[in-house]
């Protein structure tokens, strides 16, 4: 006899949703990050002949990094996206004195640097590099959706200057503690699914108490059997 399935119950509440969704990684996620139109967008799809698609390992340094200096940005653009071009490194951005959305997911960016010149950048997206460390973005204040998914983070640090922040996407990289974003008043979204953060090492959702306008928090694939600590989160 074919098991029958039963249908999802989704919880919702007012102010604030707490999702365990079990999402599969190759779905990426797009929801609620895609770039405006008007893109100025310099992405290559397929660089030789017969490349497939899909997610690199970041871990794996088989593809030789781009030149920056082999790039044409547009002085005047206000979104760029340089998705899946092997960049290497971030450098010569400083041209860019309207930009508000920066794509720069799958290259092989090792460290964020370099941005300090964006004072209009509103969107950053670093989805699926190599970063292990989330620095050099206090200057950015004006930035409010930031994605650092699909790197080897093993920490939430460095943006507790970016106070005007409402979306932050840490999915898939290895943090094991929610914390330093207790400044971040602003944030309505936070995605923290498939890291490490575990329910053996977690009495309540600490650090999130002054997060008054978080309506969205995604914590699946992390091993966490009980949630409290959201009093001041819910109606």
């Amino acid at each position: 006899m074919a098991a029958e399935r039963g249908a999802g119950q989704q919880q919702s509440q007012e102010m604030m949703e707490v999702d365990r969704r079990v999402e599969s990684e190759e779905s990426g996620d797009e929801e609620g990050r895609k770039l405006g139109s008007g893109v100025t967008d310099l992405s290559r799809q397929s660089l030789k002949d017969g490349e497939e698609q899909g997610e690199e390992d970041p871990e794996e340094e088989h593809e030789l990094p781009v030149d920056m200096e082999t790039i044409s940005l547009d002085r005047d653009a206000e979104d760029v996206d340089l998705n899946h071009y092997r960049i290497g490194k971030i450098e010569g951005f400083e041209v860019l004195k309207k930009v508000k959305t920066l794509c720069l997911r799958q290259n092989l960016i090792k460290c964020i640097e370099n941005l300090e010149e964006l004072q209009s950048l509103r969107e950053l997206d670093l989805y699926d590099n190599q970063i292990k460390k989330i620095e050099n973005l206090e200057a950015l204040t004006e930035l409010e959706v930031l994605d650092i998914s699909f790197n080897l983070l093993r920490n939430i640090e460095g943006i507790d200057k970016l106070t005007r922040l409402k979306k932050l996407f840490l999915v898939n990289n290895k943090i094991n503690k929610i914390e330093n974003i207790s400044n971040l008043h602003q944030l309505q979204m936070l995605e923290l699914g498939s890291n490490r953060i575990r329910s053996n090492r977690l009495t309540k959702m600490e650090g999130l108490q002054s997060l008054v306008n978080l309506r969205e928090l995604y914590l699946s694939h992390n091993g966490i059997e009980v949630i409290e600590g959201l009093e001041n989160n819910v109606q």
